[in-house]
C-alpha cells in the first residue's frame, strides 16, 4: 500500500510540472503575441501621426500665404532622397528659389515612407498669397515600408482643401488644364484696356474690363469670374505672377474636373485695338490647351 501511495504521489507530481509547463509556453505566446500585435499598432499610429502632421504642415504653409507673412508665398518641398523622407516649409515663389534661412525641416517616422508624388511634375506645392490656392494641385501617399498595404492620401485640391478623403476623380484622372498654367507674354498688359473670352461653340463673346484689376501701380493684377454658356457655368481666374513695363507673367486657372469648364474657350487680352490671343483651350477629353500667338512661352503647371 505504501508503494502505491508513492507511485501514486509521482504521477501527480509529474502532472503537475506538465501542466506548468504548458502554462509557461502559454504565457510566453501570448506575450509574443502581444508584443508583435504592440509593434504594428505602434506603426500604424506611427502612419497616421506622420500623415497628420503633414497635412498640418501644408495648412501651416497655406496660412502663411494668407496671412502675407513676409510679403511672400510659401510652400512645402517633399523630399525622397533622404532617411527617414522629410519635408520643408520652405518661404517662397518656388523651393529652387526660396529664402533658404526660413526652412523649415520636417522628418517622417522612421517606420513611414513617402511612396508616390503626385504634383505636376515636380515634388513641391506652393500657396498664393492671394487665396490661398494650391499650384500644381495633386497629392501624395505615405504609407509603412514593411507592410506596403498600410498606406494614407492626402489630396490638395486647386481651391487649397487640404484633405484625406478621395476627390469626386483619381489622382492619376486630373485633367492637365486644371493645373494652373503660365504664359510669358514677352510683352507688358500695363496698358491693356480687357479681357475677352471667346466661346465658339454657342457662340458667345465675354468682356471685362481689366482697369479694376489692377493694384494702384500696375505691378499686378488679378481677376477672376464665372459665365453661364449653354446653361452651364464656366469658371476662371487670371492673375500675374509677375508683371513690369516690359514683360508679364500671366496665370490662368480653369477647372475642368467635378463638370466645370466644359465649354471650348479662346482667350484674348485687347491691347492697342488688337485682339490679341492667348490661349486656346479645346473641349477634347484631354482637355487640351495651346499658346495663342500672343500667349509667348507657355507651361503647364
Amino acid at each position: 500500500m505504501s508503494n502505491v501511495k508513492c507511485q501514486m504521489s509521482n504521477v501527480s507530481k509529474g502532472f503537475t510540472l506538465i501542466e506548468t509547463l504548458l502554462i509557461i509556453g502559454i504565457i510566453i505566446i501570448l506575450i509574443s503575441l502581444a508584443v508583435i500585435n504592440q509593434k504594428g499598432f505602434q506603426k500604424k499610429s506611427d502612419l497616421d501621426i506622420s500623415t497628420q502632421e503633414i497635412i498640418s504642415r501644408l495648412r501651416q504653409a497655406q496660412n502663411k500665404a494668407l496671412s502675407s507673412d513676409g510679403d511672400s508665398q510659401y510652400g512645402v518641398y517633399f523630399d525622397t532622397t533622404t532617411n527617414p523622407h522629410q519635408y520643408v516649409l520652405f518661404k517662397g515663389e518656388d523651393y529652387a528659389n526660396r529664402d533658404p534661412s526660413s526652412d523649415k525641416i520636417y522628418e517622417v517616422a522612421e517606420s513611414v515612407e513617402i511612396s508616390e508624388i503626385n504634383l505636376g511634375t515636380g515634388q513641391e506645392v506652393i500657396f498664393s498669397r492671394l487665396d490661398g490656392e494650391a499650384s500644381p494641385f495633386g497629392g501624395l501617399t505615405i504609407r509603412l515600408i514593411d507592410t506596403t498595404s498600410e498606406t494614407k492620401n492626402i489630396y490638395i485640391e486647386n481651391s487649397g482643401l487640404i484633405t484625406l478623403t478621395s476627390s469626386s476623380i483619381s489622382v492619376e484622372g486630373w485633367t492637365k488644364d486644371s493645373r494652373h498654367v503660365h504664359f510669358t507674354l514677352g510683352w507688358s498688359v500695363q496698358n491693356s484696356l480687357s479681357l475677352k473670352f471667346y466661346f465658339p461653340n454657342v457662340p458667345q463673346t465675354e468682356t471685362v474690363d481689366m482697369a479694376t484689376y489692377f493694384n494702384f501701380s500696375k505691378t499686378e493684377f488679378d481677376w477672376n469670374g464665372t459665365f453661364t454658356v449653354a446653361g452651364t457655368k464656366q469658371e476662371l481666374r487670371i492673375h500675374t505672377h509677375s508683371l513690369d513695363a516690359f514683360d508679364t507673367l500671366l496665370c490662368v486657372h480653369r477647372d475642368r474636373n467635378q463638370g466645370k469648364n466644359d465649354q471650348e474657350v479662346i482667350i484674348y487680352i485687347v491691347d492697342g485695338g488688337i485682339d490679341k490671343e492667348i490661349a486656346h483651350y479645346l473641349a477634347d477629353e484631354q482637355a487640351s490647351v495651346n499658346s495663342g500667338v500672343y500667349g509667348g512661352t507657355m507651361e503647364i503647371q
